[in-house]
């Protein structure tokens, strides 16, 4: 009796196959939230420390940076997207 490999069957390796397309798309797209909430992360951070150094009332600076950050890490998350 032959033992057989489940590595050569063919739905074996289809499913492998859609299970690794799956955890790259996840990858993909969980490395690309990662990256907007560091830029907008880091653009609240650098608007408060310059209000701060500043002594500003209002915070001018936290305010235009964060809106900065977030223009800046929509552009990176659609120019992310794959291609169709």
């Amino acid at each position: 009796m032959e033992d057989k490999n489940p590595k050569d069957d063919p739905e074996f390796r289809n499913k492998l196959d859609e299970g690794v397309r799956k955890t790259n798309a996840f990858a993909q797209y969980s490395s690309l939230g990662f990256q907007m909430l560091g830029t907008i992360g880091l653009g609240v951070w650098g608007g408060v420390k310059l209000d701060e150094w500043q002594g500003n009332e209002k915070p001018l600076w936290t305010i235009v940076l964060s809106l900065v950050a977030i223009g800046a890490s929509l552009y990176l998350f659609i120019r992310g997207l794959p291609k169709p």
